[in-house]
């Protein structure tokens, strides 16, 4: 009982080496990072139009992971409605990406809350992987270039000054 401990230490040491050690398929150069061009995707929307990064180029891209069973992602739709019509009329595009969620849920949802942006299933969640998702929500803004600038993990109220403002400057 007394080399639980020593034991448990030597355990823990022999898994972190393995996951370090041992070759295998490793892809965190692919990860979507601050200041640097994201990867084009393709991706279809709840209604099954077919979205593509690449044909956004020149509009700003506002890019928020979400999902049906979220609270927080619930409290923040109508803060995002209020954004999405605060921008009408500028080069801005809002997308929603349902992340680790069943897309039959969103037909009932969407009869409850208003959601103002198209929102892409993502059956895989590659997409989410590739950004690095850690949970919901999360939002990414890419300027007209496909630059990703702004990664905001959790909650915001987008209808703010501050807010819109930090959008704005990428306009």
């Amino acid at each position: 009982m007394k080399h639980r401990g020593v034991i448990l230490a030597v355990i823990i040491a022999i898994a972190l080496m393995a996951v370090f050690f041992l070759p295998g398929k490793k892809s965190y150069r692919e990860l979507a990072v601050v200041g640097k061009p994201v990867q084009d995707f393709t991706l279809n929307d709840s209604d099954g139009n077919s979205w593509k990064l690449s044909d956004l180029k020149g509009k700003v891209v506002f890019i928020n992971f979400w999902a049906t069973w979220c609270v927080t992602c619930k409290a923040e739709q109508a803060d995002k409605a209020k954004l999405h019509n605060m921008m009408q009329g500028e080069p801005f595009q809002m997308l929603g990406v349902l992340f680790r969620d069943d897309p039959e849920n969103l037909p009932g949802y969407l009869r409850k809350i208003k959601v103002s942006a198209p929102t892409l299933v993502d059956p895989k969640n590659d997409l989410a992987k590739l950004y690095g998702i850690t949970g919901v929500p999360e939002t990414f803004i890419l300027d007209k270039d496909g630059i990703l600038r702004e990664r905001i993990v959790g909650p915001r109220e987008w209808g703010d000054t501050e807010t819109v403002a930090l959008i704005k400057k990428w306009l």
